[in-house]
């Protein structure tokens, strides 16, 4: 029987071997290879390298792996626990700058040492590992229920665009911006979607197409510089797209080439909707510039995908990770407890009322 990359957790704990479960997105589409991680050095490469990947999926991994280098300090000392462990969680807080799940994570686990220091060790441990486990099941809720809301802005047999990869890959399950189609396929409904590739690393031609083929999406696969064709046919009825950080204002920091499809919309008329949690949503950060923009490695571009290097030695490459849509170009902002729309400084705060207010647990 074909394995259905569907049925796949890409994101577990595994508490008898005391390790963090990932599939290694680096493999996909070729290899289906599952990883065990217990040291935290391995842990952090993981979230380097992008064997784990996707802003809810990266606080997830970064959740309990933080939970397994907490179980494993060995002391009674409450001062000594919280050294140790406020030093592993900057340790993996320094794997990726930009994308806000992963310190939103980590500022989360340590909350619960902090607000349990009259507790002991063992105490402060068993609660580390309920709410790491939460942060899982919780994504899996709040998935859905972006799902939910994407699905009130497109009819069956639309034509949609994504970029990067925002699915169950990048998520515990159903994704962020590709939530509204798995959620609609489990509901009998079709739709066209067609993937940029996504320069330099590929993640819309080796996950998304990946992913939606095997929960029988009619798939295209496009070159990012064929998006402006394909808005021109007619083919395209609204934009998806997720976020590693979203500002106060609503400037959406998302995977490198989100800014230029977002002109491109706004040209053509297409509505351009950016998908996230209300965890990738920084409030802290009043605009888009302020975002602190990760840069990879040259190698990215000029030879990772190529069996010989494809540019001179001597080139200088510029490698920036994300871009960020103006606000003004972004039509709404769909979360789980509601879809955002301009003016974003005042709907986002609303958001938060709303998320306040249906806090669950």
């Amino acid at each position: 029987m074909k394995k259905n990359i569907m049925n796949f957790e890409n994101v577990a704990l595994n508490e008898q071997e005391d390790a963090l479960i990932i599939l290694d997105q680096t493999k996909l589409p070729c290899e289906i290879k599952m990883l065990h991680l217990k040291d935290l050095k391995d842990i952090w490469q993981a979230i380097y390298k992008l064997q784990v990947r996707g802003a809810p999926a990266i606080g997830i991994a970064a959740g309990f792996g933080l939970y397994l280098a907490a179980k494993n300090i060995d002391t009674n000392d409450y001062e000594s626990f919280f050294s140790k462990f406020h030093e592993a969680k900057e340790f993996l807080n320094s794997s990726r700058p930009t994308a806000v799940n992963l310190s939103w994570a980590l500022n989360r686990m340590e909350k619960i040492v902090i607000n349990n220091h009259n507790k002991n060790i063992s105490e402060i441990k068993e609660l580390l590992r309920e709410e790491c486990i939460a942060i899982k099941t919780e994504d899996i809720f709040t998935c859905k229920k972006i799902g939910e809301y994407g699905l009130t802005l497109i009819k069956n047999g639309d034509g949609i665009l994504t970029h990067c990869n925002a699915g169950q890959l990048a998520t515990s399950k159903y994704g962020t911006a590709l939530a509204p189609i798995h959620l609609g396929r489990e509901r009998g409904m079709n739709f066209r979607v067609y993937c940029d590739e996504t320069r330099p690393l590929l993640q819309g031609a080796r996950l998304s197409t990946f992913e939606l083929i095997a929960d029988g999406v009619d798939t295209t696969l496009i070159c990012d510089n064929m998006a402006s064709q394909v808005m021109k046919n007619g083919w395209i009825n609204a934009v998806f797209v997720g976020a590693d950080r979203i500002a106060a204002n609503g400037d959406s920091c998302n995977k490198i080439g989100t800014s230029g499809l977002a002109i491109l919309a706004k040209y053509y008329g297409i509505p351009f909707y950016v998908l996230a949690p209300t965890s990738t949503i920084d409030m802290n950060i009043s605009k888009g510039s302020d975002i602190i923009i990760e840069q990879r490695p040259s190698e990215e571009i000029t030879e990772m995908w190529y069996e010989k290097r494809m540019a001179p030695n001597d080139v200088k490459v510029y490698n920036p990770a994300f871009d960020v849509a103006d606000n003004e170009l972004i039509t709404g902002i769909i979360t789980e407890y509601g879809i955002a729309r301009q003016p974003f400084s005042k709907s986002l705060e609303e958001i938060f009322k709303s998320a306040k207010n249906n806090k669950r647990g």
